[in-house]
């Protein structure tokens, strides 16, 4: 890590006359309408902050939910896990949802708890800048608009912005060019040839869908995926009326899906070190390929050489078979260019293609993403520049010396891997916390102290040993998990140390001011 100095948060700054303070137009603006930002916004009403204001720049709530509608997407962890606490339904068809139902949810928890009231749809924000001598936030949006605060949630998640691949030639291509987080529904595949680019969680689900419509598809795959068998099945009528009518049913589903997502990633991943979760995992992983692939040589193509949990492996009980299609080829050859009619691989063949899907995630933890708006912090200090400059770091994932009164959900070492739902609650936990104290001391600036900062991020880092991330197979998994200085930002930690931690921090972490 940088050794360079972190400044302090001034305590000594003049403080104006009451009335000159500048009234902001709202106590917090939360920007992002996905599930932090729902979830975000609802915590903090419930806790007595009713005023602020949602901005999403698209035209519907839901985040991936709303952007993400490919052939066969679907929740990636149980249901009955994938949801708010507050808020558990009994309504999901499948142990797995399918894209289509947390759409839904997502509209469902803004109406009940009237957050779409509080909500600005196609507003998207270009630059927050701290104002230093009002102790406020001036929002930026595309539309030429300036919208003060006098706290910033930052809610826009990583896996937002599509990432197009590097290819030679991409712009070139004549027939239907389309990333699986902007599906075009109007495209019908039938009887036409299909080829994806990516094995990732995206392409996991789509290719068994696309396989079924397409006359023909080619995957081209860099690295295998580790793709286990998934636990899932329909919810027929009798089941989801049991979750909705017999006491504690609900709470004792959710517990054990949390059991295994904690099991299957937080423990696995963080701990491998100390439990070799992983290592049955990848038994399991082994088994089912043997079974699931009829070709040997293809088996060997779809074999993973990285530890399990090096990059995020995926559930799916209909991807690996379809390699056993005819109409189906994987190609591993390293793709040269994109020509006007296909795709040609560096041995010189070139694969002749209608359609070309990418399955190729999503910009992460690259510059402009984390958050996907330029952050100017105390004296007008960069929040990219001094990540880039200090490395990723934030205090639980919430806070940055630097940037008072900005807070995030996804912040770096804030997310362990378990339930998305687990953290927004957390995250939101731990902002309220703070909010909360602010309030009562009457202060205007809240900002996480350099050495509480720096004792969390070597306490974090200090867990590394453990962690699958850092042995030395990961270098082949070509994660997305990893940053450009090679850390994997995850809180190594199990969820009830993460929800404990929320809500019995140290409250002179922070110093209240003004």
């Amino acid at each position: 890590m940088s050794t360079r100095t972190t400044r302090a948060p001034r305590t000594d700054r003049p403080e104006r006359p009451a009335a000159a303070r500048e009234v902001p137009d709202h106590e917090v603006v939360i920007v992002g309408g996905g599930f932090s930002g729902i979830g975000t916004a609802i915590v903090l009403d419930r806790a007595g902050f009713s005023d602020y204001l949602l901005l999403e720049a698209g035209d519907g709530l839901g985040g991936a939910w709303h952007w993400n509608t490919y052939p066969g997407v679907a929740v990636d962890i149980p249901s009955f896990a994938y949801q708010f606490s507050f808020e558990q339904i009994s309504g999901w068809s499948r142990v797995y949802a399918p894209g289509a139902e947390l759409k839904a949810y997502a509209e469902h928890c803004v109406d009940k708890y009237d957050v779409r009231r509080r909500t600005r749809l196609r507003t998207t924000v270009t630059a927050t800048t701290f104002d230093d001598a009002q102790h406020l936030w001036r929002i930026d949006t595309a539309d030429g608009a300036t919208i003060t605060a006098r706290y910033v949630v930052g809610a826009t998640g990583v896996l937002t912005q599509p990432k197009l691949p590097d290819i030679e030639g991409l712009t070139e291509f004549t027939g239907t060019l389309m990333h699986t987080a902007r599906w075009d529904h109007d495209v019908d595949l039938t009887g036409r040839r299909v080829a994806i680019v990516g094995t990732g969680a995206s392409a996991v689900q789509a290719i068994p869908h696309i396989a079924e419509d397409a006359a023909h598809l080619t995957v081209f795959q860099r690295t295998p995926i580790w793709c286990l068998p998934k636990p899932d099945a329909p919810l027929p009528g009798p089941a989801r009326a049991a979750l909705r009518m017999v006491p504690g049913a609900k709470r004792i589903s959710r517990l054990v899906s949390q059991t295994f997502v904690e099991a299957t990633f937080p423990v696995a991943a963080h701990f491998a070190g100390l439990v070799p979760m992983a290592k049955v995992g990848e038994q399991i992983g082994h088994a089912y390929l043997r079974q699931a692939v009829k070709d040997p040589v293809t088996r060997e193509k779809l074999t993973p050489q990285y530890a399990l949990g090096c990059k995020r492996p995926s559930f799916s009980n209909s991807y690996l078979p379809t390699f056993n299609r005819p109409d189906v080829a994987l190609e591993t050859t390293s793709i040269e260019a994109v020509t006007a009619t296909g795709v040609r691989t560096a041995d010189g063949v070139e694969h002749p293609v209608d359609v070309l899907v990418l399955a190729t995630g999503f910009k992460v933890f690259e510059k402009g993403n984390m958050p996907p708006f330029t952050v100017r912090g105390a004296d007008g200090i960069d929040l990219d520049k001094w990540w880039e400059e200090n490395r990723f770091q934030a205090y639980q994932g919430v806070s940055v010396p630097n940037f008072p009164n900005f807070f995030t959900i996804l912040g770096p070492y804030g997310y362990n891997g378990s339930s998305y739902f687990n953290l927004i609650e957390t995250q939101s936990a731990h902002i309220v916390r703070a909010l909360t104290h602010a309030r009562r001391v009457e202060a205007t600036r809240v900002e996480v102290t350099p050495e509480a900062n720096a004792a969390y991020l070597e306490s974090v880092r200090g867990r590394r040993k453990h962690q699958v991330f850092y042995q030395p197979s990961c270098g082949l998994a070509n994660s997305y998990y990893f940053d450009d200085h090679g850390d994997v930002p995850f809180r190594a930690a199990t969820t009830l140390e993460t929800m404990w931690a929320a809500n019995h921090f140290p409250l002179d972490a922070y110093a209240f001011t003004g």
